[in-house]
């Protein structure tokens, strides 16, 4: 696991596996905990983290609901979980799924852990709108297309963009069951104002992102969705796990997504 700093009150978390990102916002005495580390010893660990930098814990929001971004009840158990309207819908309508998943991907690589994933308490906050912290704000702007739901947060006083499964500079658009094609692209165009004013952009995997680069992440997204089911995959990301997302947002947008 890797901690960095991109302000006084923004740490950026990344999981050892699939470099998902976890981010830590602050302002005043109040901190909130977005998305999550994936493997044991790292959620664990994450209250340490959050203590010896003087983060007072709040709560958890979540930028959508695949599993994977969800295992913060696991590091602070009392915590409420905040998520855009459309991730609590999704979460109501998929009871235990993301408890399933989580067990399958801990039985293919052999992790034990001390309690299993229940999601407690889910806050469903208007988005788009915005989610108070301290004296300030996070505005919250609609993220679907990826999948059925999600949103990405600004936190304006720091210039930092948290945006969930978007502008990876790991991993090409993922059109997932519930996603589609003209969503993504819509999510894009919402994001680009915000990408232009970042100083830093955090994707749901992969390393943080200056704005300039996201903003050419952006771009390169764009044309590869745009141009689906002909498009050629961004040179950066050709990888062979790459080539078979590519092949399923193939065949989801042949079949109409």
């Amino acid at each position: 696991m890797r901690v960095v700093g991109l302000h006084r009150d923004v740490l950026v978390v990344t999981s050892r596996v699939w470099q998902t990102t976890c981010t830590i916002v602050r302002n005043g005495e109040e901190c909130f905990v977005v998305d999550s580390p994936v493997f044991p010893d790292e959620l664990e660990v994450l209250p340490a983290v959050l203590e010896h930098a003087s983060f007072p814990f709040t709560g958890l929001l979540a930028t959508h609901g695949d599993w994977d971004h969800l295992l913060g009840r696991l590091a602070f158990p009392t915590a409420s979980l905040g998520v855009a309207e459309t991730t609590a819908a999704r979460l109501a309508s998929e009871p235990g799924v993301a408890a399933r998943e989580m067990r399958a991907f801990d039985d293919e690589h052999y992790l034990d852990r001390p309690t299993p994933l229940s999601l407690g308490q889910v806050q469903a906050l208007p988005v788009p709108g915005h989610c108070e912290i301290g004296d300030d704000e996070i505005e919250l702007h609609p993220a679907d297309g990826h999948t059925a739901d999600g949103m990405a947060g600004w936190v304006g006083w720091a210039r930092v963009l948290v945006c969930g499964d978007y502008l990876s500079p790991v991993e090409i658009p993922m059109i997932s069951a519930g996603g589609s094609r003209d969503a993504y692209l819509a999510t894009l165009r919402r994001l680009e104002p915000l990408v232009d004013a970042a100083a830093y952009v955090v994707p749901g995997h992969g390393e943080v992102l200056e704005g300039a680069r996201a903003a050419a992440i952006l771009r390169e997204d764009v044309n590869y969705l745009a141009k689906l089911p002909d498009a050629e995959l961004p040179m950066a990301r050709r990888s062979p796990a790459q080539r078979a997302i590519h092949a399923e947002n193939v065949e989801r947008v042949r079949g109409g997504s």
